[in-house]
């Protein structure tokens, strides 16, 4: 074998399309059909547009209040979660070191789900007033990072 020898597999390689050079290739109109919008550069309408009709996100109404832009989001952990830890101390960076965090800008809000058996000393951003209950009647602490 030599290298004037390769070529490509059969059928992995197709001639380009060449348009508008003529009536024997796909001449005028190049495969555009006849004159107006959709054949011109750039041409056509968005996907929302109903023909003049008055379009649906216009057409609902607006009402009430909307905090998506500012919204805070907590992940959440329960105390479930960290009675199966099995570790004295949990905070933001072990639990993105176990892989229970996936997003690294995320705050974390503790929840009372489950009991905890033994003594745990919880760093996080905010916790519920049943999970820092239960904590410190197993003989741990709850340290906020914000105020409750």
């Amino acid at each position: 074998m030599r290298l004037n020898d390769l070529k490509p597999a059969a059928g992995s390689k197709r001639k380009k399309k060449i348009v508008g050079r003529g009536v024997g290739s796909r001449g005028a109109f190049s495969g555009k059909g006849m004159n107006g919008q959709l054949a011109r550069s750039g041409g056509g309408k968005n996907a929302s547009f109903e023909g003049g009709q008055m379009p649906l996100h216009r057409r609902l109404p607006k009402r009430g209040f909307n905090n998506f832009l500012f919204r805070t989001e907590y992940s959440v952990i329960n105390i479930c979660d960290i009675e199966r830890f099995n570790v004295e101390k949990v905070d933001i960076d072990y639990l993105k070191s176990v892989g229970y965090l996936s997003n690294k800008k995320a705050k974390v809000k503790l929840l009372g789900k489950g009991e905890v058996s033994k003594p745990v000393k919880v760093i996080v951003h905010k916790a519920s007033a049943s999970a820092i209950e239960k904590i410190k009647k197993a003989g741990g602490s709850v340290e906020a990072l914000e105020k409750l």
